[in-house]
């Protein structure tokens, strides 16, 4: 299917237009106006704008966490926030030649979306070049900052219905902070400020966050800067090269920056403007490169002399809009619409000189561009004693990506190319679904619906790229697809809610699986290429479980089922377009694997004790295969299970924390590295000084007894039994040994 950009402009307006019906705003006389002061009443929000924004983790899929937690629990990563409220959470630090990653239920990537005030962060890679250590890009999922943020909802499964393009693994849904989060009740202004030190990275940094209510008017401002260095790991090698266990040294900087304008209007009205822009800076010491030679220069890495950088950026401006019907008697309960661009840029690379003073330097560039509208809007009626609310909405965005590679050897820069080419992409998604309750049966049925488009016109013709000679230009790839739901729950006492769902999920190639082209044909005999006739990867999410909710006790239950079909999968093959002294080319490119399965279960459980101690135990399992081949899928995390018990008055508390997770499952091949399981402790406390009204005193101590281990996941692809500039020994991917954290929150 194809999109014009008619069409697009079509949608845009189509769906502007539906605000003016979103609700009365009833407008002044305009013969008061003109004859007396009008007074302007302060208008009340009912705190339901909240739930009509986020209907992406209106789900029980989905678990929270909250900028309360957050703050208590010191997550600032990712992988904080797997190793304290979401187990199934992992994520990878990226390493020379090994990209990282965020996975939920044993899939990452493209495969795991990240939304943040329901705008998608854009996913982009560069297979060809993130295999090499001078230009490893980590993962895009992770370009935010927690200390902007006012919930984290993770949504797992194969559900495509709110969320879109993507979805196959789950999603990461996530709020930023508004005014009325640090604004208490009474008050007009409010705040929260937070330093932290953490010798994991010996990072040091700082939060702020300062929201102002005048009148019917609210501005919230939010910054933050951490610098740090290197994560620490339990490699003890500190030598040059491909021997090296220690972490290359470096340094980080990280900060982000956040205002809000917020006018509330009469009749459930709001209008706003957000603007952010984060970025991510690291600087390395390449140490496991100095002093390697380099193939084709006759020369070698200079030792102490060779750097390494990663950048990150992403900008954000949107025009917002919230309603909230002041009555029962309207048509609409709630809307909400931003009008967005977006722009996310990473640029990664490593150059000096080398020990016979000539240059070599490798930089890779890759920016994407997005405009667009997101929004929906939520209706609720009777009808014969049948209660429905019924949800619509969508996003359409307008795609501007672009890749470049600056290559300097010897002061030759004939290699720089583009890996990629110009594309611009529409990409289109609606969904309808309505949740009917049956009198006071406790029984609700949701039924769903959603439609996804996506055209990518690439553009070869103005970039540089040797390979096309041999492929010839790319060719556009569009693609359609509806996605059905249904979920069922049933409220069996009213702390007890059963559910149960079925749902497809949908995932369009990437812009990199499509068109990477980067042929090393004459020296090396080989090409790294996209497909561009790849199928859109699709799935069918069976899902059922239990949500416990009491004073006391908090729990949860799921078990599920996931079937992929045109799974996308890099593989290894020849071709007869070019050959190699005397042979048939090597080919790494993309095809679509037919059947891939991914089984598992998950559970949490909470316990508050009436004399302050409390516990709590969670765990994830998944097991994935390919149903064709019996081959495992090593991205699925093995066993993981977080168990604490802790103790709390009103001033002060601790926690203790064990971590557990089984090894990962034998594959029976020699050349790649099976982790062990493990198990680490973590203590921690805080205090709140009643002298210091606001104020928190928080410290830790994580792998307590310094444990040695790996995350299976991260180490999958590693080869225990050589070294390359690829290839590290095993130690030097493994994780932190004891390290501390303290920090100090102050609101107000």
């Amino acid at each position: 299917m194809s999109i014009s950009r008619t069409h697009s402009a079509l949608l845009l307006c189509t769906a502007m237009s539906l605000l003016p019906f979103a609700g009365p705003v009833q407008a002044q006389d305009a013969a008061t106006q003109a004859n007396s002061t009008t007074t302007l009443e302060k208008i009340v929000v009912k705190g339901k704008r909240a739930k009509s924004a986020n209907a992406a983790a209106d789900t029980p899929l989905a678990s929270q966490t909250t900028a309360e937690d957050i703050r208590k629990k010191d997550i600032g990563s990712i992988k904080d926030l797997g190793n304290s409220t979401e187990p199934g959470v992992d994520y990878v630090d990226a390493k020379p030649g090994k990209p990282g990653g965020l996975f939920i239920r044993g899939l990452g990537g493209a495969r795991v979306v990240t939304l943040i005030d329901n705008i998608p962060v854009p996913f982009f890679e560069n297979f060809a070049r993130q295999g090499q250590a001078t230009t490893t890009l980590s993962n895009t999922n992770s370009s935010f900052d927690f200390s902007s943020l006012s919930t984290v909802d993770v949504v797992r499964g194969a559900d495509s219905s709110r969320i879109g393009s993507g979805a196959l693994g789950g999603a990461l849904v996530l709020r930023t902070l508004e005014p009325e989060d640090l604004i208490g009740e009474g008050r007009d202004w409010g705040g929260v400020a937070k330093t932290t030190y953490d010798s994991e990275d010996r990072s040091v940094g700082g939060s702020l966050a300062v929201a102002k209510k005048i009148e019917n008017t609210s501005v919230l401002f939010q910054g933050s800067y951490k610098r740090g260095n290197e994560t620490d790991n339990k490699g003890t090698a500190d030598i040059y090269g491909t021997s090296r266990t220690k972490p290359n040294p470096a340094d980080t900087y990280e900060s982000n920056l956040m205002f809000k304008i917020r006018q509330d209007l009469e009749g459930g009205h709001r209008i706003g403007l957000t603007a952010e822009r984060y970025s991510l800076r690291n600087r390395s010491d390449m140490k496991t490169l100095q002093g390697v030679s380099i193939t084709g220069t006759g020369s070698t890495y200079r030792i102490g002399d060779y750097r390494g950088y990663e950048d990150t950026e992403r900008d954000r401006v949107s025009l917002d809009y919230e309603y909230e019907a002041p009555s029962t008697d309207g048509l609409i309960d709630a809307a909400n619409l931003s009008l967005y661009w977006t722009r996310l840029s990473k640029e990664s690379g490593a150059g000096d000189r080398l020990t016979n003073n000539s240059l070599y330097i490798r930089q890779d560039n890759m920016r994407n561009n997005s405009f667009g509208l997101v929004g929906g809007l939520e209706s609720g009626f009777e009808i014969g004693g049948v209660q429905h609310t019924v949800r619509f909405g969508g996003n359409a965005a307008l795609i501007d990506f672009s890749e470049r590679l600056y290559a300097n050897t010897a002061g030759s820069t004939t290699a720089s190319q583009s890996d990629m080419p110009d594309v611009t992409g529409k990409t289109l998604g609606l969904y309808l679904d309505d949740e009917i309750a049956f009198n006071n049966s406790g029984f609700k049925l949701t039924p769903g619906i959603r439609f996804d488009a996506y055209d990518f016109d690439p553009d070869g013709s103005v970039s540089s790229n040797s390979g096309y000679n041999t492929f010839g230009l790319p060719s556009g790839n569009n693609g359609s697809r509806f996605s059905p739901k249904l979920l069922a729950t049933y409220d069996l006492t009213p702390e007890v809610q059963l559910f149960a769902q079925w749902a497809m999920a949908y995932r369009a190639p990437t812009i990199n699986e499509l068109y990477l082209n980067f042929s090393n044909i004459t020296s090396g005999g080989y090409a790294v290429v996209g497909n561009s006739e790849l199928k859109p990867e699709t799935s069918n999410g069976f899902e059922i479980g239990a949500n416990y909710a009491s004073g006391d006790i908090n729990g949860s239950l799921t078990l599920f089922h996931n079937k992929y079909k045109n799974f996308i999968e890099q593989y290894t093959t020849t071709t007869n377009l070019f050959s190699f002294r005397g042979s048939a080319g090597s080919l790494f490119t993309y095809r679509n694997r037919n059947n891939v399965e991914i089984s598992g279960v998950e559970a949490k459980l909470r316990k508050e004790f009436a004399n302050g101690f409390f516990a709590h135990a969670s765990l994830a399992y998944a097991y994935g295969k390919d149903t064709d081949t019996n081959q495992f899928i090593r991205t699925v995390a093995p066993f993981k299970s977080v168990v604490g018990v802790g103790y709390a008055q009103d001033v002060w508390g601790t926690e203790f924390t064990g971590i557990f997770s089984s090894g990962m499952r034998d594959d029976k091949v020699a050349s790649t590295f099976d982790a062990p399981g493990y198990g680490i402790f973590n203590l921690t406390g805080w205090w709140e000084p009643e002298q210091t009204k606001g104020l928190r005193i928080q410290a830790g101590v994580y792998n307590l007894f310094d444990r040695k281990y790996w995350n299976a996941v991260g180490v999958r692809d590693i080869n225990p039994n050589s070294v390359t500039t690829v290839n590290q020994p095993v130690d030097f991917y493994s994780e932190a040994g004891r390290t501390f954290k303290i920090s100090l929150t102050q609101k107000f």
